[in-house]
């Protein structure tokens, strides 16, 4: 019987944050007719956008409640409006998600109204020190009940907000138009990165190196010995230069991860990091299959990335590195016991991990709340 009345209560307090819902709707109805007259009048169209952002709020408290007491989500598929007014028009007016939050809060005005009425059943149900066998039998009766309703109710919600496959659809092209947007953002920044070191870099060794080549070329008749020592100088700078093309093609695509793949590749780069990295593996063999080149490519960057950021920002000598293969694809996640509070706008790289990542489709999760611990945990999507 406790556990039941307990189920109670808490059916109890969703159907009562239900109703106060039920009668916020109801005094929108409001907001919505100023809206359509405002609209038809041309004046007022400004409102319209801006009323179908609140009902997208609306309908995701209403998702929030659902998904409290069902303990299953409710996506959200709604397209961005911004820019001038006629392209947040444009866009209020053809996202399907608009319809789909129309469609339910017009029925939520009549199943909201039940809800409403049932209200002076729930006390008579939710005794709990009743001794009498009335009152007994009362609870038996009336708390399933509520429990039934706070379900029912729970279900025509989930129905009418769950998005259609056409909103699923428009959301998953925008996202995609964002991503790949970044990507060529990040492919862009890339080439203009790689541009540079070759100008400043390489380049201006290359043409260092000709000079004192061609000067060795003339001193050579008649100061053997001056002539020998810009050789010399010549041969350190070919070497400087070959390091700056090496460092470049590392930045490309690092060669240890053809020769020895993701694990060893990402064990390299531990031992070099200057901190005591723990490097844990599930399910990657080091002669089993491998990941495509691009997956591995991100994955060896984002640990890269996260390692500089430890020895930078963090104040911690310690981190963990796990790579984990999992049915979807690959799971990369570093970890320290650092300070904390990492500021992704700060000039960590974290931005570029997130557009690295998302050109791959994957996601990036970072937690890291004032006093550590800190945790940069990526999903690569491939297949094996």
């Amino acid at each position: 019987m406790r556990t039941a009345v307990r189920r109670a209560g808490r059916a109890t307090v969703h159907l009562l944050i239900a109703a106060a819902m039920a009668f916020g709707t109801y005094l929108f109805i409001t907001v919505l007719l100023i809206t359509v007259v405002g609209t038809l009048a041309v004046v007022g169209a400004w409102l319209l956008p801006e009323t179908v952002l609140l009902v997208r709020r609306i309908a995701g408290a209403k998702r929030r409640l659902t998904t409290a007491w069902t303990g299953r989500g409710i996506p959200e598929a709604y397209r961005t409006i911004d820019g001038p007014l006629t392209e947040r028009l444009r866009t209020a007016l053809r996202d399907p998600g608009t319809r789909t939050d129309l469609r339910w809060m017009l029925a939520h005005y009549v199943y909201g109204t039940l809800i409403v009425l049932a209200l002076p059943l729930w006390p008579a149900g939710l005794v709990v020190d009743g001794v009498r066998c009335g009152l007994l039998r009362r609870r038996a009766v009336v708390l399933p009940w509520i429990v039934r309703l706070a379900d029912l109710e729970a279900g025509w919600s989930t129905a009418l907000l769950r998005p259609s496959p056409e909103a699923l659809l428009a959301a998953r092209v925008e996202q995609l138009s964002a991503t790949r947007a970044d990507a060529i953002a990040a492919h862009g920044a890339e080439l203009r990165r790689i541009e540079r070191d070759l100008h400043d870099g390489a380049q201006a060794r290359l043409v260092a190196l000709s000079m004192r080549i061609g000067l060795a070329k003339r001193a050579y008749d008649r100061d053997p010995d001056g002539a020998r020592k810009l050789l010399d100088d010549a041969q350190e700078q070919a070497e400087e230069a070959l390091t700056e093309l090496r460092q470049v093609v590392r930045g490309i695509h690092p060669p240890i991860l053809t020769d020895r793949g993701l694990t060893g590749a990402v064990r390299a780069l531990a031992a070099s990091s200057g901190l005591r990295v723990t490097v844990d593996v599930d399910g990657l063999a080091d002669h089993g299959p491998r990941a495509p080149a691009a997956v591995e490519a991100a994955g060896y960057f984002v640990v890269a990335e996260a390692l500089t950021n430890v020895a930078k920002h963090s104040g911690s000598r310690t981190a963990t590195v796990r790579l984990t293969r999992t049915g979807r694809g690959l799971r990369v996640a570093v970890a320290d016991e650092g300070r904390g509070g990492v500021d992704e706008s700060g000039g960590s790289g974290l931005l570029g991990v997130r557009r690295r990542v998302a050109a791959l489709d994957g996601r990036v999760r970072v937690s890291s709340p004032a006093g550590g611990p800190t945790l940069v945990e990526v999903e690569l999507p491939c297949v094996w």
